[in-house]
């Protein structure tokens, strides 16, 4: 399958997953909810519209039943402020400031104590280091990690803001996000990241920095929408591409696991 091929694979895999999010939406809240400020009900109105499908402004007119003015205005104003943008060829989809503010929001949610007794049991089963990420933005950040017992070892501290093209983590978020602004995505790495939404993970060797291997799962929320991801990584002389493929289950089962506590 050539470059557009899974670009194509990679767009039907998202607009999936938006609509396993909206129908669990539906079952929770029937109609928006009305404030005293309308044009923040609006704008809401419209970020709705893009999550459920909704792609070009006639979509989200008819959506909202707001007026065309409006909805120009409307989705210019939250495209300014990175809340949509558009994907060539394709229309408007949420934007990376929603996945900032999701990951500073998430960072007060105990998901760091929730993932823990997963990441130290993924670690263990392994012997590898273990480590969990939330994006922001076009980074990823380590908010929690476990180290390898053993002394040839990888070390991510917490805290760490690393790229989301470089690494098999980044290639889990943005299989289940927009791709960075300020960042080129090549043809390689967009076949990589189609891979890696069939399959539900992702590996790599030496990207980030050389000698270094890894795999990454997504964790997921009851809609299918993506919170954080959980990777194993260690010396590619010991985590070589057969290796990773027989971690891939250990990592996705600390997926689920998380999920599980999350629920």
């Amino acid at each position: 399958m050539g470059a557009d091929g899974d670009a194509e694979v990679r767009w039907a895999l998202r607009a999936r997953d938006h609509e396993r999010m909206t129908a669990h939406r539906s079952t929770r809240r029937e109609k928006p909810p009305t404030t005293p400020v309308g044009v923040i009900d609006r704008a809401a109105a419209v970020l709705d519209a893009v999550e459920a499908g909704a792609r070009t402004l006639s979509a989200v007119r008819s959506a909202t039943g707001l007026t065309r003015s409006t909805t120009h205005r409307l989705v210019a104003s939250l495209e300014d402020h990175g809340f949509l943008f558009q994907v060539g060829g394709r229309g408007y989809a949420l934007g990376p400031r929603l996945l900032g503010l999701a990951a500073s929001a998430m960072r007060e949610l105990p998901l760091r104590e929730l993932a823990r007794p997963a990441l130290e049991r993924l670690a263990r089963s392994t012997g590898e280091s273990a480590q969990l990420f939330v994006r922001d933005g076009d980074r990823r950040i380590c908010v929690d990690t476990v180290e390898s017992d053993q002394e040839l070892r990888t070390i991510v501290q917490v805290g760490a803001s690393l790229p989301l093209t470089k690494g098999s983590a980044g290639k889990v978020f943005l299989a289940w996000g927009p791709p960075p602004r300020d960042e080129e995505i090549d043809e390689r790495l967009d076949r990589q990241i189609a891979v890696t939404a069939r399959r539900r993970w992702a590996d790599s060797f030496g990207e980030r920095e050389a000698g270094v291997a890894s795999v990454s799962a997504p964790i997921l929320g009851p809609g299918g929408e993506l919170l954080a991801v959980i990777s194993v990584s260690g010396p590619a002389s010991r985590l070589a591409t057969l290796r990773s493929k027989s971690y891939a289950p250990a990592v996705l089962e600390a997926a689920r696991d998380v999920e599980a506590a999350l629920r």
